[in-house]
């Protein structure tokens, strides 16, 4: 360690995205990314007079993006926060509205960055454990002394929680903090965005990561309260004023306002999702319902860890988790029917080699 860098940092846990090894073509699907190319019009976004403003720097406010979204989900831009990805969003939130000490509560088992952001701030982080069938369970965040973020639907098991629910944690106390990251809610699950007008402790960040086939791009996005959001971005313009670039600006307008190709690309990976399900389940797997982009799966039948590395040598990318609670799960993304079709093809020879191999062993 230098002599420079902050004592505090020490034990920081940085947060370990999905591999991305360069050694050979990977058909891959252990980021939660899509197969399906972004939004056409945004191609009509890039205009040479666009690309020629990047000369200059980028509207700090975020005006035109702001309103797009806004209109999109029916709320003033003055309720809208755009940062570079939903994790920035989420940091802005964190710096905001937290200090050292503070608690912040989340499942134990959900999206790792939320104990990456309160270790790096120095909060005390409260994980509840999921029930027993992987459901968050509410009446213990209802009960909890602290502030809370969660994902709706939970990343990596898939389920999500009704908004009535939600709702129930954010009435509990209007002086706690409740940050819902829906990063998957266009695949099936019922956004919480209508309780935003009714309750000031209600922030909701999404991203175009996901349903908009555009995670290169990194645009996120929170709306809550008014007030809330113009703290947030009175501490972004002590930080990062020029957050989110010209061009991103102009293809997250595009891409927003394009709800015909969202729904054409979600309602095709819902298909495909099923039909996987359905497969999965086939083989004997047992199988988690999700209403995201993957499929979340128990394999009994050998260790998960080594169904995954054998995919991997033959050129497909999935997650597994070392947590004990999920080690015999994987995490699929659903990509292309025929991407899918030979995940299926290559699951059925490796679960069929190792059993033979087995017996070999037996006998």
């Amino acid at each position: 360690m230098s002599y420079f860098f902050l004592d505090g940092y020490e034990d920081m846990e940085m947060y370990s995205p999905g591999e991305q090894p360069q050694d050979r073509p990977y058909i891959k699907l252990n980021a939660n990314e899509s197969s399906y190319p972004p939004s056409p019009a945004i191609l009509t976004a890039l205009s040479q007079v666009q690309i020629n403003s990047m000369s200059h720097y980028e509207d700090p406010y975020n005006k035109q993006i702001r309103k797009a979204i806004g209109d999109r989900y029916d709320f003033s831009p003055e309720q809208v926060f755009v940062g570079n990805g939903a994790d920035e969003v989420i940091g802005f939130i964190m710096m905001s509205f937290f200090r050292e000490g503070f608690n912040i509560a989340s499942a134990d088992i959900t999206y790792d960055f939320y104990r990456t952001y309160a270790k790096t701030f120095h909060l005390n982080y409260i994980q509840i454990p999921l029930k027993d069938d992987f459901s968050i369970d509410v009446d213990k965040f209802v009960d909890v002394d602290s502030d809370i973020i969660l994902p709706n639907p939970n990343n990596p098991i898939g389920k999500a929680l009704p908004v009535s629910e939600i709702e129930r944690i954010v009435a509990k106390d209007p002086k706690r903090l409740v940050i819902i990251d829906e990063a998957y809610i266009d695949y099936g699950a019922d956004t919480c965005l209508p309780l935003v007008n009714k309750y000031s402790n209600l922030i909701v960040v999404q991203t175009f990561s996901k349903s908009r086939n555009m995670p290169g791009a990194r645009i996120g996005f929170g709306i809550a309260d008014k007030e809330l959001i113009d703290e947030m971005r009175k501490v972004k313009f002590c930080v990062s004023p020029f957050n989110l670039n010209t061009l991103s600006q102009s293809i997250g307008i595009a891409a927003v306002n394009d709800t015909e190709y969202l729904k054409e690309c979600t309602s095709r990976t819902i298909e495909i999702r099923r039909w996987m399900q359905d497969e999965l389940m086939k083989d004997g797997y047992h199988v988690i319902p999700t209403l995201t982009n993957f499929v979340f799966f128990r394999v009994d039948h050998m260790p998960a860890s080594l169904m995954a590395a054998k995919l991997k040598e033959r050129g497909i990318l999935i997650r597994h988790y070392d947590d004990e609670r999920i080690k015999d799960y994987l995490r699929i993304t659903i990509g292309t029917r025929a991407e899918m079709e030979l995940v299926m093809k290559y699951i059925r020879e490796i679960a069929e080699e190792y059993k033979k191999e087995s017996m070999k062993k037996a006998s």
